[in-house]
């Protein structure tokens, strides 16, 4: 038995691959990977380069999942992937690796158990937990790229500022309702230099952009965003073709436009280790939140079981979340309007949402319009409601 089909052996044994599709499966990597290989471009040798390599991906949704799936089926030897988050109904219709089935799920854990069953030569591994910046240099530290699927600005800017501080390449990728954004950034460049990164294309961390949950988003961008970041993985790692260094590319779907941003490498490393000492990698938006308008999901919890919860008045201000609690009642931020709320100065009012950013806007907005009634926003909303 050569090493090849050896190797192969081990890893469909690990992972427990059906019979039924043991038998029908060849063992050897060139026929599993016929008609990549097949390419001149990319050959066994480009093919190995794939098997050699080492991916982290950062978030296992719309972005996060095909990339995770395509890059494992194209024969990357290592993934890593991480999440914190479970499977919700309404990721369902983007996030299309995960099934009614999966709802409630680890993504994270999921997503590993997909690929696991799909692509016999990838490791893959995960970490259900949040990236912050106390874990974020040990997961970039032994991999090879980074690809950013999170929905979360804070997350991306973290990514970013390690990645280049340990020059680590980053594949980035966003989305805005029909937009969509590709990069990569801090690529080794043959004069020993490193290409442009986030902070060259936006220097500061915007506080007024929803995610895809507040404002929306088409499940045709998100797929088609994945892909071209995988695009950009695959021929980072082969060698093939021209990378997407320098520029940012926005492609809307609606209008079938395409821009490619110019971007140049300003704002170099030292810079950014100075930022990285001071920055928390929170919402910039929250940070900037009264104290004294906050509710800890500790002391929501204590309040709605203690004999006054009658005295609260919790309003969701997005449509469709997954709620741990009633509300008694659900306004869009869209549509908040204080004025044509009739209020009750003896109850205390709760805004919450996701995250805690646009119930924080519907606080002010109740606060200036009565100011004595007592008005409260859950902190960092229903995700931190665990």
């Amino acid at each position: 038995m050569n090493d090849e089909i050896a190797s192969f052996l081990a890893i469909r044994k690990r992972q427990k691959i059906p019979k039924a599709i043991q038998r029908k499966m060849k063992l050897t990597k060139n026929q599993f990977f016929k008609r990549q290989i097949t390419l001149s471009e990319i050959g066994e040798i480009g093919q190995q380069k794939l098997q050699n390599a080492t991916v982290l991906v950062v978030g296992c949704g719309g972005l996060g999942g095909p990339v995770a799936v395509y890059l494992a089926a194209s024969g990357i030897g290592k993934i890593h992937l991480v999440d914190f988050d479970t499977v919700d109904i309404t990721n369902l219709h983007r996030q299309v690796f995960f099934t009614l089935d999966d709802v409630g799920q680890s993504k994270a854990e999921v997503l590993s158990v997909f690929i696991k069953k799909r692509a016999p030569f990838t490791a893959v591994t995960f970490t259900n937990k949040s990236i912050t910046k106390d874990n974020v240099f040990e997961l970039i530290n032994d991999v090879d790229i980074v690809v950013d699927g999170t929905d979360s600005l804070p997350t991306k800017y973290l990514l970013n500022d390690a990645c280049v501080i340990k020059n680590k390449t980053l594949v980035y990728g966003s989305l805005y309702k029909f937009d969509g954004y590709v990069a990569i950034f801090n690529v080794l460049q043959k004069d020993n230099t490193y290409s442009a990164n986030l902070r060259d294309a936006f220097p500061e961390m915007a506080t007024d952009i929803p995610n895809c949950e507040e404002a929306g988003t088409l499940n045709a961008i998100v797929g088609m965003m994945a892909t071209q970041q995988v695009n950009e993985v695959l021929k980072l790692i082969t060698g093939v073709g021209e990378p997407l260094t320098n520029q940012l590319r926005i492609y809307n779907t609606l209008q079938n436009k395409e821009l490619k941003m110019k971007l140049r490498p300003t704002v170099l490393k030292d810079k950014i280790a100075k930022m990285f000492q001071i920055q928390t990698y929170v919402d910039a938006a929250c940070s900037g939140q009264n104290l004294d308008w906050q509710i800890s999901a500790k002391d929501l919890k204590a309040k709605l079981g203690d004999d006054n919860s009658k005295n609260l008045e919790i309003i969701a201000v997005l449509n469709d979340l997954k709620l741990p609690f009633k509300v008694q009642q659900t306004i869009h931020i869209s549509k908040f309007d204080a004025t044509k709320i009739k209020v009750d100065f003896n109850k205390t009012y709760i805004m919450v949402c996701q995250r805690g950013f646009n119930s924080y806007k519907a606080t002010e907005k109740l606060k200036e319009k009565y100011p004595a009634l007592k008005v409260l926003n859950l902190t960092g909303g229903i995700s931190s409601y665990k």
